[in-house]
């Protein structure tokens, strides 16, 4: 069972390896070290070598390979939206047995804040989830909604918030952002940015100086849009967008939620348990956070995963994770002609 991505591969290939699969570990190319030395702690654990074997190599040819052979019993990926549709249509064109496809994709994740909220705690639960690990988690926030009647004290309090940010060296314990993975991913980040200069309003830029040349840094951002329409892909670094909405909107708000196709993460700022009941009934949504960060999930404790275009589910942690890395066989014995009775008997395997 091949297993794709580095940002949760350890949780991905122990939930194979513990349901009785060998694995075949890819860990992204701009992380394989990371995998390295999980796979080596596993095999210095006694976990055996023919039984978890890592592969670093670039995905498609991967992909290629791994999808075409006779052995293969499933994928699991963790990793952007195309990639998961990629593979979702070279398993179904494969040849042979329908093969599960366990993927945990990207997320235009929003926040809804109404005007009971508390701005102090709504700024800091914004600050940490736009801006904790650089924007770089699939949970991070990237839009958010607030009522037009605190719009004004919450973004003045949250670009204050940011005036205090550190950008720098993540091995120092000043440091709030860090850089992001690459060179290649920081200039996509800054495409994004001219691109919304032509419709947006850029509120807040940390400002950046000679000490962030010699790396990969993308100063946090604050964008203002006109519609939360006008967000249309997920920019994977410190860049958060806002939208403002009259309280009679909040429909079109969540409207425009489920129009994205996304479904990983939510949240919701507000001190009446009527409106976040609205707001989660009516979003689809894997993890709903309320009066709280949206990055905090911690595996076998919330269970984490998504839905659409955020993914296939079953959540990582949940009861439900590791029998999708199973097939379920069924005995039935008919004893009649010994004296005893019918038997049925269940049983899961390895897929």
């Amino acid at each position: 069972m091949p297993v794709k991505g580095s940002s949760k591969l350890s949780e991905t290939f122990l939930a194979a390896l513990v349901s009785g699969n060998c694995v075949v570990a890819k860990p992204a190319e701009a992380t394989p070290l990371v995998g390295a030395t999980m796979v080596a702690l596993l095999h210095e654990s006694g976990v055996p070598g023919e039984v978890l074997q890592l592969l670093p190599m670039e995905g498609r040819p991967f992909g290629e390979a791994a999808l075409a052979h006779p052995s293969l019993a499933g994928v699991v990926f963790t990793g952007s939206t195309a990639t998961g549709q990629w593979l979702n249509r070279a398993l179904a064109g494969r040849e042979g047995p329908i093969l599960p496809l366990i993927a945990e994709t990207g997320g235009l994740n929003a926040m809804v804040v109404d005007s009971t909220a508390l701005p102090e705690q709504v700024v800091d639960d914004v600050v940490a989830s736009a801006f904790q690990s650089a924007g770089q988690r699939c949970s991070a926030l990237r839009l958010l909604c607030v009522q037009e009647d605190v719009a004004e004290r919450i973004l003045a309090m949250l670009q204050g918030a940011m005036d205090e940010l550190v950008v720098g060296d993540p091995a120092r314990p000043e440091t709030d952002v860090g850089p992001v993975i690459s060179p290649q991913a920081a200039a996509s980040l800054m495409q994004h940015v001219q691109r919304m200069a032509g419709s947006a309003r850029l509120l807040k830029a940390v400002p950046l100086d000679a000490r962030h040349a010699a790396g990969s840094f993308v100063a946090p951002h604050l964008i203002e849009l006109r519609d939360a329409a006008e967000l249309t892909s997920e920019p994977f670094g410190p860049l958060l967008h806002v939208v403002r909405f009259e309280a009679s909107a909040l429909d079109g708000v969540l409207a425009a939620i489920r129009a994205s196709g996304y479904g990983l993460t939510l949240g919701v700022q507000t001190r009446l348990e009527s409106t976040w009941q609205r707001v989660y009934a009516d979003t689809h949504v894997g993890n709903t956070y309320v009066n709280r960060n949206m990055v905090g999930a911690v595996v076998g404790v919330q269970p984490f995963g998504g839905s659409g275009l955020s993914g296939t589910g079953p959540k990582a942690g949940g009861p439900h994770y590791l029998l999708r890395f199973t097939s379920e066989r069924t005995l039935t014995v008919n004893t009649t002609a010994s004296g005893g009775n019918t038997m049925l008997l269940g049983a899961c395997q390895g897929a």
